[in-house]
C-alpha cells in the first residue's frame, strides 16, 4: 500500500492525556468526598450556573413551547426510527428455557438494567440527536428510570435538546454538563437513582470520566475524537467523497477522516479538491485542520487489501462508494456502523435513519459495536436439577472439584449425592458430612 496523504501528527497528545486524567481524577474525589456541595461549585466554576439541576415540569413545557413545530417534526420522525430499530434490536433478545438432560432445566432470562443515565453533549452543537440515540434506545430496551443530562447555554439547556430527551421518554432531565455530571449520574446525587449504566458521547474529559467510573457502573463504549472513514473505488465520485470527508472533518480538529481506495486516480483527486470544498464550509478553520492534521489518503492494490486497511484501523464510521455492496459487507469486520453506497451517508445515521451514532473510537470496534438495546439489557440464566439428576450432575461435579483441588466445591455435591440417594455404594470419593442441626 502506498500513502499518498498522510496525517502529520497524533490523534491525542500524550501531554494532554495525562492532564486530563489528572483534572478528571481529582473533580471525582472531590465529588466522593464532598457530593452535592462539589457538584455545585464544579457547575458554578464552569457553567455559571446556581439554579436548580433538576429541569422543572413547569420549565420543560416551558422549552418545549418554544420549539418551532418543524423542528419538532423532524425530532420526531428521528425519534421514530431510532425506536423502531431498537424495537428489532429488543425483540431478537429472547428469554428462553430448556430441558438439557432429564431433571435438568436450564435457562435465560432478558431484563433491562434499572436506572440508566444518558450524556448529552452541549459544546458548539445542540445534539438533540444524541438525545435520541440515548434516551430512546434505553426506554425501548425497558429501563424503568433514565436520566438525562446536557449543560446549560445561558439560563437553560438547548429546547430542541430538551424536547428530544422529552419525546424519547427521559424521566428526569439535569441541566448539567461535564465531569460532574457523569459523576452525578453514576452516583445518584440530586435524584437518588444511581445509575446502573452512563452512556453518550462527550468531550475528552467526559470520556475519562466514564472510562474511571467503569467498573462501578457499566458504559456504552471507550470514546475518542469522531473517526470516519471512505472505501472508495474508481466509479467513485470524488466530489462525494470530498464532501462526505469534510463532513466529519468539521466535529473538531481532532476528528480524522480517512480515504482507502485502489484508484490512484480517485485519490488524488479527492486530495486536489478537498481545500476547495473545505474553504466553503462557515468553519473551515476546523475542517482545514482535522484534514491537515489527521486526514489519510491511503491507496492499495485489490479489494482484499482495501479490506485489511479497514480492519485494521477499525473506524467508527465506514463509507462504501464502490461496487458489489454486498461482497464488502460481507467481508468487511472491523467497524462501529457501514454505510453502503452513495445514498448513504454518516449524516443519515448521525441524525435520522435509525441505527445509532453512539459508537466504538480508537480501535474498539475489534470487540465492541456501538450503543443498542443489548447494552442496556442483562442476560440473566438460571438451573434447576430434581433429585434424580444429581446422580450424574453431582457426581461430575465432585469429581471435576477435586481434580481441581476444591475440596469445598466437591463437599457440596457429595452431601446431595448421599442425601438423595443414602444406599448408593460410591465407586470415588464422597465425603460423608456429618450433621450439626
Amino acid at each position: 500500500m502506498e500513502y499518498l496523504k498522510n496525517a502529520v501528527s497524533g490523534a491525542v497528545v500524550a501531554d494532554e492525556d495525562e492532564k486530563i486524567q489528572a483534572a478528571v481524577k481529582t473533580m471525582l474525589h472531590r465529588i466522593q468526598e464532598e457530593g452535592e456541595e462539589a457538584v455545585k461549585a464544579y457547575a458554578l466554576q464552569f457553567d455559571n450556573w446556581q439554579g436548580e439541576f433538576i429541569l422543572s415540569d413547569e420549565k420543560r413545557q416551558a422549552l418545549i413551547a418554544s420549539v418551532p413545530q418543524s423542528v419538532k417534526d423532524d425530532i420526531d420522525f428521528a425519534h421514530r426510527q431510532i425506536k423502531r430499530f431498537a424495537e428489532a434490536q429488543r425483540n431478537s433478545l429472547v428469554s428462553f428455557e430448556i430441558e438439557t438432560e432429564p431433571g435438568v432445566r436450564l435457562g435465560q432470562r432478558v431484563i433491562p438494567v434499572q436506572c440508566a443515565g444518558c450524556y448529552v453533549p452541549g459544546g458548539r452543537y445542540a445534539h438533540a440527536a444524541s438525545a435520541l440515540m440515548s434516551v430512546a434506545t434505553a426506554k425501548t430496551a425497558g429501563v424503568p428510570f433514565v436520566v438525562a443530562c446536557s449543560p446549560p447555554r445561558g439560563d437553560s439547556v438547548n429546547p430542541a435538546v430538551v424536547y428530544a430527551m422529552d419525546v424519547a421518554g427521559a424521566d428526569v432531565i439535569l441541566e448539567m454538563g461535564g465531569v460532574h455530571a457523569v459523576a452525578t449520574m453514576a452516583k445518584g446525587l440530586f435524584t437518588g437513582k444511581p445509575a446502573d449504566i452512563l452512556v453518550g458521547p462527550g468531550n475528552a474529559y467526559v470520556a475519562e470520566a466514564k472510562r474511571m467510573l467503569f467498573g462501578s457502573v457499566g458504559i456504552d463504549v471507550f470514546a475518542g475524537p469522531t473517526e470516519s472513514a471512505i472505501i472508495a473505488d474508481k466509479t467513485a465520485d470524488p466530489m462525494t467523497i470530498a464532501v462526505d470527508l469534510v463532513s466529519q472533518a468539521e466535529h473538531g480538529t481532532n476528528s480524522p477522516v480517512w480515504l482507502f481506495t485502489d484508484s490512484r486516480e480517485i485519490g488524488e483527486k479527492v486530495i486536489e479538491i478537498m481545500s476547495h470544498v473545505i474553504a466553503d464550509m462557515p468553519n473551515a478553520d476546523v475542517c482545514e485542520a482535522a484534514w491537515r492534521d489527521h486526514g489519510v489518503v491511503i491507496l492499495a492494490d485489490d479489494r482484499d487489501e482495501l479490506v485489511r486497511i479497514s480492519d485494521e484501523y477499525a473506524c467508527e464510521h465506514l463509507q462504501i462508494l464502490a461496487q458489489d455492496l454486498d461482497w464488502w459487507k460481507n467481508n468487511l469486520n472491523n467497524y462501529g456502523s457501514l454505510f453502503l453506497g452513495e445514498g448513504s451517508t454518516v449524516t443519515q445515521g448521525d441524525k435520522c435513519s435509525g441505527t445509532n451514532h453512539i459508537l466504538p473510537t480508537k480501535k474498539a470496534a475489534r470487540y465492541s459495536g456501538g450503543l443498542n438495546v443489548q447494552k442496556f439489557m442483562k442476560v440473566l440464566t438460571y438451573q434447576e436439577l430434581d433429585e434424580e439428576a444429581n446422580l450424574a450432575f453431582s457426581g461430575a461435579g465432585s469429581r471435576i472439584s477435586r481434580t481441581e483441588g476444591m475440596e469445598g466445591h466437591a463437599r457440596a455435591c457429595d452431601w446431595r449425592l448421599r442425601k438423595f440417594f443414602p444406599e448408593k455404594e460410591w465407586g470415588f470419593t464422597v465425603y460423608d458430612q456429618k450433621r450439626y442441626d
